[in-house]
């Protein structure tokens, strides 16, 4: 795993956050309870101040939800961590795309259930996922 790994899962993470417009107080408290609780224990990498490198998805996470001068486009979010996997594909376990997909999946159900956008985003995510 590399910061770049955490970092795109981080603008993965905001883009089903954002599908319907608006990322909500709810979605950013369950993307930051699977960080704790499931992603820290991914691997040992730290980032240059010695904290987990898996801080990194919210960081970017956070940073994206920031009200921003330029709009971000949800689909560029999304396609830079498609560009990112295609790249880096050894990276993309069988285990790693499961937490993957649950943390996505979590993240869409944390405020009233999924919605249209999340499903077809979430259905997006899965095909990519299981590409060989």
């Amino acid at each position: 795993m590399t910061l770049k790994f955490y970092q795109n899962l981080g603008k993965l993470f905001y883009a089903m956050a954002a599908a319907d417009d608006k990322v909500r107080e709810a979605e950013m408290n369950k993307l930051k309870e699977l960080v704790k609780k499931e992603w820290l224990d991914v691997d040992d990498i730290e980032d240059k101040f010695g904290t987990d490198a898996a801080y990194q998805i919210e960081i970017v996470f956070d940073w994206l939800s920031q009200p921003q001068d330029v709009e971000l486009n949800i689909k560029d979010c999304y396609d830079d961590f498609v560009a990112y996997k295609k790249e880096q594909k050894h990276l993309f376990t069988k285990d790693v795309n499961r937490l993957i997909l649950k943390t996505a999946n979590a993240i869409a159900e944390s405020f009233s259930g999924k919605n249209k956008s999340e499903l077809m985003l979430l259905a997006k995510l899965n095909i990519e996922l299981n590409k060989e």
